[in-house]
């Protein structure tokens, strides 16, 4: 047994950058491979592709991956892990098989199911979804490991789960090692999202050469301790504030809770363990919910959208026009949503047309394809010689388009099947966690005396602050994070929930929750429904929040100069 063992990531989601998988096999020494293809979304699509093919339904890129790359990672030894099994991790396994018999290669591949709960939606009391899979857990990654396979394909898991089960099974950890599988969890969020951690999409790449970044690495130890690090060479940055910014991501407060451990984050402790590693360490854990959370996607209708250039001169009476004649033409059956959006971009005695332009963005949505289709792409064209001057629009309206409605349930754990399939064919009941704890808040934790400034100066919170933000269902949540404990004892009495809707006008009718995570220097806002009913809704500009907090960053705020 070693004394680390080396998991990496090399895929975020279905999309990511297709050479991942051989620039990590090839960039040095790896025990693991592991991608995570499933969001909320990508169940939407891979179900859309199951009613059009019912053996489809998985990952195709991966499939694609590994005919080049299947004989690489057999060569090195690296076993390989993925959720890219999405509704039909079975298919996806029998296509492997047949695609290692025609590479010659003696590959054992096995599979864990029981996610997928759609035929039972009634039973379990959860409508009529397009989808439903239940969030499932490490154990049955462990037991095919442990079965002898080299490839593990999985439908809807936990995303730090393919981290988890490889350390479980190559450490043996029992069920109730709470603490290290804690630590495993959060060394697979850390790297659950790929290039996030060393350096993409981070608050402060400008202190950086960010380049292409690398896909990250976590090296587990067997007490759950691990080190987030990256292949020697590759772009990018690992350090505190990649993996916070990753951390804080996509969640909620100190409690995060999974089939196999709730993981108290409050708990987690970093720091530089040479260039480009980050050791955590401190992490705890407890027995997780009765629970198990279900993704249900559903077909919400059909949406269609267009956008009005208005130029120069009377913007605003521009679009009080043309919105006034577009609902005219729509009167005797005006669509169930219609939503307008005003983004004023242009700009006085501008030197381009574009820069002298607004934008006026109208979507629509109604359970009729012809509503929301034709009758409003007419209503919207025939306006062109008839509205303001200078009338015309980014593209053509098109066809309408169904969408999807996100929402999460919760069923006991026992009501859910998982399965290890295993090289051998050989299927393993997988049973829950014999010990549960009922999900709750923590205590907030105290406050740090406030810091004792003198004069300040208007800044975007940027200046001082990093933020990381993302979509669950219909809400979305900014991580924001300080890199002092003087910023720290500043942001925690200033940056308070009030202050968050303030700088943030579209959140000030909306629930806000504020989380500490002090051991982080970091607070998490939650924002209930801003997201409408999921990012396949297309409810606002930015639907999966991913920019919100670089707007709040945006925002200026009266700064200590002692924080300069």
């Amino acid at each position: 047994m070693t004394q680390t063992y080396r998991i990496g990531n090399a895929s975020g989601f279905y999309g990511d950058r297709f050479s991942a998988v051989r620039e990590m096999l090839t960039g040095g020494p790896l025990d693991v491979l592991t991608g995570d293809y499933l969001a909320e979304l990508t169940m939407l699509i891979l179900g859309r592709d199951r009613m059009k093919d019912a053996t489809r339904g998985y990952a195709k890129t991966f499939l694609r991956q590994m005919e080049e790359n299947l004989g690489l990672a057999q060569e090195k030894g690296v076993k390989i892990v993925a959720d890219a099994g999405g509704l039909n991790p079975a298919g996806l396994a029998g296509a492997l098989r047949e695609l290692a018999r025609k590479m010659s290669l003696d590959v054992k591949i096995a599979h864990v199911e029981g996610d997928d709960l759609v035929a039972r939606a009634d039973e379990l009391d959860l409508g009529k979804p397009l989808t439903a899979n239940a969030y499932l857990g490490a154990w049955g990654i462990a037991e095919c490991l442990n079965a002898g396979a080299d490839v593990v394909v999985t439908g809807r898991v936990t995303d730090a789960s393919v981290v988890v089960g490889p350390a479980a099974a190559h450490y043996g950890w029992a069920r109730d090692d709470f603490d290290a599988l804690a630590g495993a969890v959060a060394a697979g969020h850390v790297i659950e999202c790929g290039a996030q951690t060393t350096g993409g999409n981070y608050a402060f790449f400008t202190e950086h050469s960010i380049g292409v970044p690398g896909f990250p690495i976590a090296e587990i130890e067997a007490d759950g301790s691990s080190v987030i690090t990256k292949h020697p060479g590759t772009g990018g940055v690992v350090n505190v504030g990649t993996v916070t910014a990753q951390l804080l991501y996509e969640i909620t407060g100190a409690r995060y809770a999974g089939p196999d451990v709730t993981t108290r984050f409050d708990t987690v402790a970093l720091r530089e363990d040479g260039p480009d590693r980050v050791r955590i360490s401190g992490v705890r854990g407890e027995a997780p919910p009765p629970t198990l959370k279900v993704a249900l996607n559903t077909l919400g209708g059909f949406r269609n959208e267009t956008t009005f250039v208005l130029t120069g001169l009377d913007i605003e009476a521009k679009a009080a026009l043309v919105r006034e004649q577009l609902d005219a033409s729509m009167k005797d059956r005006p669509p169930a949503d219609v939503r307008w959006t005003l983004a004023r971009t242009d700009h006085s005695d501008a030197e381009t047309e574009q820069t002298a332009s607004a934008l006026l963005h109208v979507a629509v949505k109604d359970a009729d394809p012809k509503v929301a289709g034709r009758a409003f792409t007419g209503a919207a064209v025939e306006l062109a010689l008839a509205s303001y001057p200078g009338f015309h629009v980014t593209a053509p309206p098109s066809d309408a388009s169904p969408y999807g409605v996100y929402t999460a349930a919760y069923v006991t754990a026992e009501q859910v099947p998982h399965v290890a399939v295993l090289p051998d064919g050989m299927r393993v009941d997988i049973a829950p966690s014999a010990s549960t704890r009922d999900l709750s808040e923590v205590d907030e934790p105290a406050l740090p005396e406030p810091l004792d400034h003198g004069p300040v100066r208007r800044v975007p919170l940027g200046t001082i602050a990093g933020a990381r933000s993302g979509d669950k269902g219909g809400n979305a949540n900014v991580g924001v994070w300080v890199r002092s404990e003087e910023a720290w004892r500043w942001l925690v009495h200033r940056l308070t929930a009030a202050e968050f809707k303030l700088l943030l006008p579209e959140t000030a009718d909306l629930p806000v929750t504020r989380y500490l995570l002090p051991n982080l220097k970091a607070m998490n806002f939650v924002v209930e429904g801003i997201l409408g009913e999921g990012v396949a809704s297309q409810a606002r500009f930015d639907p999966q929040a991913k920019a919100l907090g670089e707007w709040l960053r945006s925002r200026e705020i009266d700064l200590p100069e002692v924080l300069r």
